[in-house]
């Protein structure tokens, strides 16, 4: 033996297995012992989740002929991945003694498993999910791209056919014309060719014949002179027509050279050129038309000269709309270098200033705070309003407390002839909905109408029944923006384009709508109404627009809806117009009061949950028309509730009220971000003024 042998002996001697008494005889108490001992114990149900998560493949490897194979182990059925947590309580693990029917065969599998701490297995749990996390975030960032691509390549798909149609088009023009050059080479040859046969057919024929030859041929000279001037004018008219085409044909180019542009300009120029676009195409049949027939009438060259006169009208006015941008673009760029030069000057002043006493200072930031009550003038139209609603409540109290039954009947008719067509107001087409402002209208100028089914009523049957139809339409859509746009915010639009149209038919229903939305909610004015003292709690909140009944106020969420209703309607008729009939030169109450109604309310110290609310509203509705015509103003102006507004808020909201403060301040953030905010929900586009 090697001395490294005799080391090994040596050690093993010295070891604590070296003192280990052996017996050669053993009991029956020590053999069933040892016959327990070597049964195979088998792992409870729960085994699979300790085996997934903590036996380590390092840790795995098994002899040639005593273990199992990792993947062995791995494709038995009773070992399913399960998570393992770190509170997992092992003491329900059951180890039983397999059957009999098995044991030969389990007794040859002896497997070496490893448990490690529960801390391992926790991490390794974790890096499974964050792993799994990981996929599935990727899969989706793929999925988001794919789709980004397939619009891509859709839009580039629609792009190239249009201009392979333009080519096509100019292409088939050239033709035409190549066409045409021949011809005409072709007729004068003719000509020739015929014009000396006429004088071979003169010096061949005899004198006995000259008399009837020349009769002939004044006979055919007046035919071929007939032909000819008509062959001609055809000529000339297919010329002019193919002239009129080139010319749209070029006035289209330059209208998408300027569509291009209109990013910059800010500017939507998208009807111009669907019009320039939808012109080429009805002019291109017209020309195709005219060459089966041979040549095109005159009545076709007048097409064509009409359209060319149109296609230079929508030139001029998309020229006329591009200038204007272009100047207001630079005249909010002198007004920006304006303002930077007053702020440096200011600065300056400021810098040489002496430094004010600390009362000065005081007085001074109270001065710069925020206010209170609204501004006078605000204050004086909203009392003049509630003058006029009070005034017309007290004309038609006659009327409308009347206890005669044929003045009962009435007063109930044109109730109906103003309820009905006002609660059908919908998205369903503007055919209907023009429909239902006719009606409305009618009655207001007196004719007239259906009521419901046969009954014809009329604002003349009673000297007030007019004024009491101003009242109760001017309340209906008031009452209308509080309970259906409160539930259903893309019904705001629809219906005001049809109260924007009766603005601008009846201002006195204007007027009154005004009022009663200032009445039901005083943050359309805005202003936010003080408590008097003696005035009772239950009376202070109806003024603040609650809804109390039997001493019961309503609850926060349902005022939040029904504020939020109105404010998204008056949002809606400052912005939009009524499409059919005679226009007004401006909106009865435009845009101008959408940026009053801000200035206003950025004047005033916030409320907790109410400001945050139907700001957002009503940025969400009239923002997207605010930035398109105020553009970097209007940007401005989000900068400043982002950065100076919406911090006052956050001061004074609870965390239950974070939420609509959350919702404003993330809505604010993109549209600063993208400088555009989308159109709202249920905008009413050209595409439904057509249906």
């Amino acid at each position: 033996m090697s001395r490294r042998d005799w080391k090994t002996l040596k050690a093993l001697q010295q070891s604590p297995k070296a003192k280990l008494r052996y017996e050669t005889e053993w009991s029956l108490d020590e053999e069933e012992l040892l016959e327990r001992s070597m049964a195979l114990c088998m792992l409870s149900p729960h085994s699979a989740r300790v085996l997934d998560n903590i036996i380590s493949p390092v840790q795995r490897r098994t002899s040639n002929t005593n273990s199992l194979s990792a993947q062995e182990i791995g494709d038995d059925d009773s070992l399913k991945p399960v998570s393992l947590d770190s509170r997992t309580d092992f003491s329900d693990l059951v180890i039983e003694k397999p059957p009999e029917s098995h044991q030969p065969s389990l007794m040859k599998v002896q497997t070496s498993i490893n448990l490690h701490s529960e801390r391992l297995a926790e991490v390794e749990g974790s890096i499974y999910l964050y792993r799994e996390a990981e996929r599935i975030k990727m899969q989706n960032q793929l999925q988001k791209r794919l789709e980004m691509c397939v619009q891509y390549e859709k839009n580039f798909a629609d792009q190239a056919a249009e201009q392979l149609k333009r080519f096509e088009e100019m292409m088939e023009l050239k033709q035409r014309q190549e066409r045409d050059r021949l011809q005409e080479q072709l007729e004068a040859g003719s000509k020739e060719a015929l014009g000396q046969q006429e004088k071979l057919k003169e010096e061949h024929r005899t004198r006995a014949k000259l008399l009837n030859r020349k009769l002939r041929e004044a006979e055919l000279q007046r035919y071929q002179e007939q032909e000819r001037i008509r062959q001609e004018e055809g000529r000339e008219r297919k010329r002019r027509l193919c002239d009129l085409q080139q010319e749209v044909l070029q006035l289209v180019q330059q209208i998408e050279m300027d569509y291009k542009h209109q990013e910059t300009l800010r500017v939507d120029l998208s009807t111009y050129s669907q019009r320039g676009n939808q012109i080429c195409g009805i002019l291109s049949s017209v020309v195709r038309s005219s060459e089966q027939s041979g040549f095109p009438t005159q009545e076709d060259v007048n097409i064509g000269e009409r359209f060319l006169q149109e296609m230079q009208a929508l030139v001029s006015a998309m020229q006329q709309t591009v200038s204007a941008a272009e100047e207001r673009r630079k005249a909010e760029e002198v007004a920006d270098r304006e303002k930077q030069k007053e702020l440096e000057k200011q600065q300056q002043t400021k810098a040489q200033a002496p430094t004010p006493a600390p009362a000065q200072t005081q007085k001074q930031s109270q001065k710069e705070g925020l206010q209170v009550k609204a501004s006078p003038c605000i204050m004086k139209r909203y009392q003049q309003l509630q003058s006029l609603l009070e005034q017309t409540l007290n004309d038609i109290a006659p009327f409308q407390d009347s206890k005669d039954s044929k003045v009962k009947a009435v007063r109930v008719e044109l109730q109906k002839a103003v309820y009905i067509p006002v609660s059908q107001i919908s998205t369903e087409s503007a055919s209907k909905m023009k429909e239902t402002f006719e009606k409305l209208n009618n009655l207001l100028m007196g004719k007239r109408v259906s009521s419901c089914g046969s009954t014809v009523i009329s604002v003349s049957q009673h000297p007030q029944a007019l004024n009491f139809v101003y009242y109760k339409l001017a309340e209906k859509f008031v009452k209308q923006g509080e309970q259906e746009i409160a539930s259903h915010h893309e019904a705001a639009f629809p219906l005001a384009a049809v109260a924007s149209g009766i603005w601008e038919h009846h201002p006195q229903v204007g007027e009154l709508f005004l009022a009663h939305l200032y009445k039901k909610c005083p943050y359309a004015v805005p202003f936010y109404p003080a408590h008097k003292k003696g005035t009772p709690i239950e009376e202070y909140r109806r003024i603040l627009g609650y809804e109390v009944e039997d001493s019961q106020v309503e609850s926060q969420d349902n005022f939040l809806k029904r504020m939020s209703g109105m404010i998204r309607l008056y949002a809606a008729v400052i912005q939009i117009r009524w499409q059919y009939g005679l226009k007004q030169e401006s909106h009865p109450h435009g845009l101008n009061y959408a940026w009053q109604w801000l200035a206003q309310l950025l004047n005033l110290e916030p409320l907790a949950d109410v400001t945050s609310t139907l700001l957002y509203d009503f940025l969400e509705v009239c923002g997207n028309a605010m930035m398109l015509t105020y553009q970097d103003q209007f940007v401005k102006l989000l900068l400043l509730i982002q950065e100076e507004y919406l911090p006052r808020i956050e001061m004074i909201s609870t965390s239950e009220q974070m939420g609509s403060v959350a919702r404003l301040k993330l809505f604010l953030e993109n549209s600063r971000k993208k400088r555009e905010i989308p159109l709202p929900k249920g905008y009413l586009n050209q595409s439904f003024w057509r249906s």
